[in-house]
């Protein structure tokens, strides 16, 4: 199985890919801790790229949290068995972001790059809120469901994401 999940900041990707990993498991690579380096630096485009290809190359069995676009976008859409998109809205994956924050404060969530302290500034709040809701971005997320309907599934709340997550139940309960 590979699972591609991608959506909106603070919707619940990574801690969906950490539970899909376990139920799997498969290996999971979260794109924030290839993109960012300690401190909040961004990696170098090459090597992000590499360590992309060399994750999807090296399992028959994968799950990838992000979006990302200039990295494998293509090809972990199209090599996906399943897509899962989390939709949910502005206030929710704000609040979701404040939880977060208020758990991992002074801390490196496990999703993260090491030496990158869980934060929520202004600049963040108006990327969940804004700036990572863009055009362009709700557009690749239409395209995605067009091309791919019959392997990607939409989540738009937490009811929805709990049916989802009750197919998983029974075989294995740490999902």
């Amino acid at each position: 199985m590979k699972i591609a999940v991608i959506g909106y900041s603070g919707s619940g990707k990574s801690t969906l890919a950490r539970r899909l990993g376990i139920y799997y498991d498969a290996p999971v690579l979260h794109l924030d801790s290839v993109h960012f380096l300690p401190d909040w630096k961004v990696r170098d485009r090459q090597e992000k790229e590499k360590i992309v290809e060399d994750f999807l190359n090296g399992s028959r069995l994968w799950v990838v949290d992000g979006n990302y676009p200039k990295l494998s976008y293509d090809r972990r859409m199209a090599e996906a068995d399943l897509i899962v998109m989390m939709l949910f809205n502005r206030f929710n994956c704000l609040w979701r972001v404040t939880k977060r924050y208020r758990k991992f404060k002074n801390s490196t969530r496990p999703d993260m790059a090491k030496g990158c302290s869980e934060k929520l500034d202004f600049e963040f709040v108006r990327w969940v809120l804004y700036k990572g809701r863009s055009k362009a971005d709700t557009q690749r997320f239409k395209n995605i469901k067009n091309t791919y309907s019959k392997k990607t599934v939409v989540l738009k709340n937490q009811k929805q994401l709990d049916r989802f997550l009750k197919q998983f139940e029974g075989e294995n309960n740490e999902v």
